[in-house]
């Protein structure tokens, strides 16, 4: 099994406390400790403000970050959770991923959706277009992009994209493009338009839900005359682990703390919860069973969330020391 890492930026709240002439030097040193392994990436999510509410504290760009860490990293891929087509004209996209895979030595992964956050939306002028414009962009936008990194020009006249001749060079140094994660798991859209075009797949992360997703996909592969086999299914994970069960409980009331001053007790439950119920809270042993069943139903590449990844690398030591080496191919 194949591993990510999330580096906090701010989003989940996962940055508060800490002074901001320090983010950068806190979110580059989790980097850091990734690229000494067993992490194959680095994630960033692409929003602008935080969640599961919007406030005051920070949140930052993806793009910009993943350029960041194009040069400060020299091992890990670098990905994002994922880019919002619709947030940044595609052929601009295209370029700034470019760029960015230049910088990397060919590090670069598309992480590629068609965006959910309403909030954000309206409060960046962008409008909130229905589901079904917004996976028109997606669709539009990636057979954009695909031109550019693969002949450097792009042409395309669109319902929702207009590009006539657009010129990106220097192409991407990865052959064939940068790698395209089309992030969601949309049944009758979201899922064909990753059948026909995705690299990589990302969504529903419990075993029952992972399994219908799947058959989804590969019924649109069928249909399109795709390989579901070349397609690398994945997907997202809050993690809570500890050496004994009492270390796992300190962890989790650590996280409700940490979460309190900031969201309004309904929210703060419902937050918490969905940390303490997901699949991967508990000893090493509990998340090794939990991760091998996943991996049974061809869920092959995890990508991790600690949320105490700025303030205690603890847990992401002890997950590569001791789960990591089990599932390792």
């Amino acid at each position: 099994m194949r591993f990510g890492l999330f580096v906090p930026q701010g989003w989940r709240l996962d940055l508060t406390g800490i002074d901001p002439a320090d983010h950068w030097n806190t979110m580059l040193g989790v980097a850091r400790a990734a690229e000494e392994g067993p992490f194959e990436s680095i994630w960033v999510y692409d929003h602008f403000h935080t969640t599961p509410i919007p406030t005051e504290e920070v949140t930052y760009e993806a793009w910009t970050l993943m350029a960041a860490f194009a040069a400060a990293t020299s091992r890990v891929r670098l990905g994002q959770m994922c880019t919002c087509m619709s947030y940044r004209n595609p052929a601009y996209l295209a370029k700034v991923a470019a760029t960015t895979d230049i910088i990397s030595g060919g590090r670069v992964e598309m992480g590629i959706g068609a965006g959910w956050y309403e909030h954000e939306w309206r409060a960046y002028g962008y409008g909130f277009p229905s589901a079904g414009e917004r996976l028109g962009m997606l669709d539009e936008g990636v057979q954009i992009m695909r031109q550019l990194w693969t002949t450097g020009k792009a042409t395309l006249d669109g319902k929702h994209y207009q590009v006539d001749g657009a010129i990106s060079r220097p192409l991407p140094l990865q052959d064939g493009g940068i790698p395209l994660w089309i992030a969601g798991g949309g049944e009758k859209k979201t899922l064909r338009i990753a059948a026909q075009y995705a690299s990589y797949t990302n969504f529903a992360s419990d075993p029952e839900g992972f399994r219908h997703k799947s058959e989804v996909l590969a019924e649109h592969c069928k249909n399109l005359g795709t390989d579901f086999g070349a397609i690398t299914r994945s997907a997202n994970y809050n993690i809570v682990i500890g050496e004994t069960e009492k270390d796992v409980q300190d962890k989790l009331a650590w996280h409700r703390s940490h979460m309190e001053p900031y969201l309004p007790a309904e929210e703060l439950e419902r937050t918490h919860q969905n940390i303490a119920n997901g699949p991967l809270v508990g000893t090493p042993e509990q998340i090794t069973e939990r991760l091998t069943e996943l991996r049974g139903l061809g869920m092959t590449y995890a990508i991790l969330n600690f949320a105490e990844a700025a303030y205690d690398r603890s847990g992401i030591d002890l997950f590569a020391k001791t789960v990591a080496p089990a599932l390792s191919y």
